[in-house]
C-alpha cells in the first residue's frame, strides 16, 4: 500500500464518487460547514478512510462502500417475493438480472399485491429496516369494497383486534368512492403477513387489490410494475437516519 493509499481518499472525491455533488460542488459543501466526519465538521484537502469513517451531509449520513447496492422495484401482481421459487413461479430473480452483485428483498408482499419492494445486498440495513424497534411507516393504496363510514374510519385508527392481537392504521385517507367501492390510503408501520388485507376484512371491506406506493422516505412515483430504479443518495442517506445508523 502506497502512502496515498494508506492516507485514505480525498473527500470531495468520495462525495462525488457517492453521487453527492461535483468536485467542485463538494468543495463548496466542505467549505460550508455542510459536512462532518466521525461528528466533527470536515475541512477541504481532508482525506478518509471509506471503510471506517462515518460522513454526513447536512445532517444525512452518506453511503462510501462503493460495494452496496440499493434499488426500489415496482412488483407486479403474481410475482413471488423471493429471489427464487423451488416450483418455478415467477419471482423478484427475474427482475433482478441486470444488477451485478448478489441482492436480497427487504421484506415482502404477498403474491397478489403490488408495488414497492427494497433490494440491497447491505444486510445491516435490511434487517434494521424489517424490525419492529423500528416501525418505518408504509403506505398502500387499497381497493375495498363498500363505503367507509366514520364509524369504521374511527376504528381503523384507533385498532382493531385481530388473532395475532391488535392492529391499526397510523393515517387514512378517501382517495375516490365509485359504484360501492373505495380507493383509500391506508398508513402502517408493521409489518405482519397479510396485515392490511386481514385488518380491513376485519371491519368488513374486503381488499380487491393493493399497492404499496412508499417504505419510510422511499416512494414508488412512476416506477413502472416489472422495472426497479436505484435509490438516491439522499433516499439512502434517509432510511440510514430513520433506522438509527
Amino acid at each position: 500500500m502506497n502512502n496515498a493509499d494508506a492516507e485514505g481518499i480525498r473527500l470531495q472525491k468520495v462525495l462525488s464518487q457517492a453521487g453527492i455533488a461535483s468536485r467542485r460542488a463538494a468543495e463548496d459543501l466542505i467549505s460550508r460547514g455542510k459536512v462532518k466526519v466521525n461528528g466533527e465538521v470536515a475541512r477541504l484537502g481532508q482525506r478518509v478512510d471509506t471503510d471506517k469513517d462515518v460522513i454526513h451531509v447536512s445532517g444525512k449520513r452518506i453511503v462510501t462502500d462503493v460495494d452496496s447496492v440499493y434499488f426500489a422495484i415496482n412488483k407486479p401482481r403474481g410475482i413471488i417475493s423471493t429471489m427464487e421459487d423451488d416450483e418455478g413461479r415467477p419471482s423478484l430473480a427475474e427482475f433482478a438480472k441486470g444488477i451485478d452483485q448478489r441482492v436480497f428483498h427487504v421484506g415482502r408482499l404477498d403474491t397478489d399485491s403490488e408495488g414497492l419492494l427494497l433490494l440491497t445486498n447491505d444486510g445491516e440495513l435490511a434487517n434494521r429496516i424489517m424490525h419492529p424497534a423500528h416501525g418505518l411507516p408504509k403506505v398502500y393504496r387499497a381497493q375495498v369494497s363498500g363505503i367507509m363510514d366514520r364509524n369504521t374510519w374511527n376504528k381503523l385508527l384507533a385498532g382493531v383486534e385481530l388473532e395475532d392481537g391488535l392492529a391499526k392504521a397510523d393515517k387514512l385517507k378517501i382517495i375516490d368512492e365509485h359504484a360501492g367501492q373505495s380507493l383509500i390510503e391506508i398508513t402502517i408501520h408493521e409489518g405482519r403477513k397479510h396485515i392490511v388485507r386481514r385488518l380491513m376484512d376485519e371491519v368488513g371491506h374486503h381488499v380487491s387489490r393493493l399497492v404499496r406506493t412508499e417504505i419510510g422516505p422511499v416512494k414508488l412515483r412512476n416506477l413502472k410494475p416489472g422495472t426497479l430504479r436505484r435509490l438516491t443518495p439522499n433516499e439512502v442517506g434517509e432510511l440510514f437516519r430513520e433506522v438509527g445508523l
